[in-house]
């Protein structure tokens, strides 16, 4: 597979790219939602999405997040297999770190294949990098997709050996809650996370279920946490024969969509306003009346321990 050509005029028509003007508002993080419709080579896949990432950069983005399995879209499952990470090392993490550190933003790693305890399986996880290229969180997708319509069959189980941890990390834009696709499906996970301000899903829906359920299960999300919801996905025809729905998206808590990206490669980008979050929760306190808790569900809470200089909302530093 070549690397495809992005040309950003290209990517500016359609509706949601990185490239549209967005309004400058103070006190607010421009946040990045990459769209792709990957293949089975790697390298090519990296090349198109050190691009994208470039083009919300170029848009002012501070956090961007890129879809799941953005680096590898297999003809078959050993494929996957073949290009697992151990974590720490391999050219998918170095490729991600550096393109954080050079750029000064936090990356949203989708999700990339890493070493499972199994020879014949990966680990889905979704890795988080800081502004300085430090990974700071992993999370293992742990729910995996099984799909029985006759002609149209998927069995995540059969490659993916699932994790067994909700993960949450603190960074300067509130605190990030993660989970990959399938997830999504899945409330009391998100009802697991303690005081999330900004859910991640990147995905790979089928264009079969993404047309049916993507959008509502994606606007549920943000309002019954009253959050905001990035869902970068794959968008498109895959080389395996396999169709993904995209529409990425960003979702206020009030289940507005912000911006999204109905298919192909390109970003969706808006603009998060905590402030705004504050005062819907000041106003609606649903998550102080809740009464049923999730307390079975094991959950990593990652502080930052540096309090060093770190980016504020607003773009200045700041020693908070």
């Amino acid at each position: 597979m070549t690397t495809k050509k992005i040309a950003k005029s290209s990517v500016a028509r359609p509706k949601g790219a990185a490239v549209k003007k967005i309004a400058s508002q103070p006190d607010t993080v421009r946040v990045a939602a990459i769209q792709m419709a990957s293949g089975p080579n790697v390298s090519a896949n990296l090349a198109e999405a050190e691009q994208l990432i470039e083009l919300a950069v170029d848009a002012g983005a501070r956090l961007v997040a890129l879809p799941e399995f953005f680096c590898i879209m297999a003809m078959k499952d050993a494929d996957v297999v073949k290009v697992r990470e151990a974590e720490g090392s391999g050219p998918i993490q170095t490729f991600l770190s550096r393109m954080a550190k050079k750029h000064h933003i936090w990356l949203i790693g989708g999700s990339v294949p890493l070493e499972a305890g199994a020879a014949n399986k990966v680990r889905n996880s979704c890795l988080v990098y800081d502004d300085r290229g430090k990974q700071v969180a992993r999370y293992d997708k742990i729910h995996l997709f099984g799909l029985n319509l006759g002609n149209e069959q998927y069995q995540e189980a059969n490659l993916i050996e699932p994790g067994d941890k909700v993960v949450v990390i603190n960074s300067p834009f509130g605190r990030i809650g993660l989970s990959i696709c399938y997830d999504l499906r899945f409330p009391e996970l998100y009802r697991a996370m303690p005081d999330v301000d900004i859910i991640m899903v990147p995905s790979a829906f089928t264009a079969t279920t993404g047309r049916a359920h993507f959008e509502t299960l994606i606007r549920a999300r943000a309002i019954e946490n009253l959050a905001y919801v990035i869902a970068p996905a794959q968008g498109g025809y895959h080389l395996s024969g396999r169709e993904t729905h995209g529409d990425s998206m960003i979702v206020d808590p009030w289940g507005v969509v912000l911006e999204r990206l109905s298919r192909g490669s390109g970003v969706a980008i808006a603009n998060i306003n905590p402030a705004y979050q504050a005062s819907l929760r000041k106003s609606l306190p649903a998550l102080k009346h809740r009464i049923i808790q999730c307390q079975e569900i094991a959950v990593d809470v990652i502080e930052r321990r540096t309090v060093a200089k770190r980016l504020s909302p607003h773009g200045g530093e700041s020693t908070k």
